[in-house]
């Protein structure tokens, strides 16, 4: 959908202009991804308007496939307006203007299944089930039991306001146990299911996916993996870890279920969490300018390292490093750091990571620096 930016802090009815600009979970991840070098496609639907021709536009702009994406020219695009404030606090406003979209007009039978499912990797939002019931149609419908399903990556993205009295909990739930990666905010949990106790607990509420992300914010987030070799220490071992292998609960579920060759972790060790503890990695500190968006990033982040076989550390990393691109901009979407630099630095030892600061225009940095900002 199409976005607005407040050109300054302050309530809507106080601010006097906006500057446009595209966002939406899906679209977002698959821009980043795209600008990360992946080949990515982006199904979706949007108005003939001149908003629509911006959006698919903009997001082509990325390297994105928009082929499949159907223009309606019945319905508008969607747009909605936000403030500058963070998401978390009474300050911030999001009006949306989505009811009778192009978007909200997705079903089983308006979107093309085929192309939906011929990627390794299929990434599904909790705010598309919220758009109508035809959404939510679809959603059943992509996460159910197949042999052809590509793995399920499923971002639950809980927006009370889409929602209302709708029973959205419920229905994110549904959709989370069937996923094969589940990425979901401990704060969010909590809001959703009145989940308490930290992320153990929202993998007790959790155990079906094989891989489950839990983020704690500024603080890091914990990846859970089901099977053997959960868990990985920094560089490449012998243990593995892969969302979908084979004889595990995504592949009784599924059948051949398609995912990429295993991720390389280590055994293990000391510095390796169990299964039931999870393996946390802290954030790098980040300056942040707008936090809208920085979800959407991460995922992006860790699907990417899932995608090049990395260890599960430098995976969470990864998205941690996409997240803070994201953070230091104002917008709801921003190019990830270029590959080599985000290699250099999910590589870090131990101590520089946790030192490592980034603030705006640090995508931008001399890849010859030692490091982006380390105080």
């Amino acid at each position: 959908m199409v976005t607005f930016l407040p050109t300054r802090p302050g309530r809507l009815a106080d601010v006097p202009s906006f500057d446009r600009a595209i966002g939406g979970a899906e679209s977002n991840v698959a821009c980043a991804l795209a600008a990360a070098g992946h080949a990515v496609r982006w199904v979706s639907r949007a108005g003939t308007d001149g908003f629509g021709d911006h959006l698919v536009e903009t997001v082509a702009s990325y390297g994105v496939d928009v082929r499949h994406v159907e223009r309606d020219p019945e319905r508008p695009t969607g747009v909605y307006f936000r403030t500058a404030g963070d998401r978390a606090t009474d300050a911030h406003e999001v009006a949306y203007y989505r009811s009778g979209s192009a978007a909200s007009a997705m079903s089983a039978r308006t979107v093309d299944l085929a192309a939906v499912r011929a990627g390794r990797v299929l990434h599904l939002s909790g705010i598309t089930a919220a758009l109508s019931g035809g959404c939510l149609d679809l959603l059943r419908e992509l996460t159910a039991p197949a042999a052809d399903r590509p793995m399920l990556s499923f971002d639950v993205n809980y927006r009370r306001g889409l929602w209302g009295s709708g029973g959205g909990p419920e229905v994110l739930l549904e959709l989370a146990r069937r996923a094969d990666i589940v990425f979901v905010g401990e704060d969010e949990a909590e809001e959703a299911w009145g989940v308490t106790g930290g992320p153990g607990a929202v993998r007790a509420l959790l155990p079906e996916p094989r891989v489950l992300v839990v983020k704690q914010g500024a603080a890091g987030a914990v990846a859970f993996v089901s099977g053997e070799g959960e868990g990985a220490a920094e560089g490449e071992g012998a243990g593995a870890w892969s969302p979908v292998a084979a004889g595990g609960p995504a592949a009784d579920r599924h059948g051949s279920a398609r995912g990429p060759a295993p991720v390389r972790g280590t055994p293990a060790a000391a510095a390796s969490a169990s299964a039931s503890a999870g393996t946390f990695e802290p954030a790098p500190v980040v300056d942040v300018v707008a936090p809208v968006g920085a979800g959407d990033a991460f995922a992006a982040g860790f699907l990417s390292g899932i995608l090049r076989g990395l260890p599960l550390r430098r995976t969470l990393r990864l998205g941690h490093l996409f997240a803070a691109a994201a953070l230091t901009t104002s917008a709801d979407l921003a190019p990830p750091p270029a590959r080599d630099t985000a290699d250099r630095l999910t590589v870090l030892d131990t101590g520089r990571w946790e030192r490592l600061r980034l603030g705006p225009g640090w995508t931008e940095a001399d890849p010859a620096e030692e490091e982006v900002r380390t105080p």
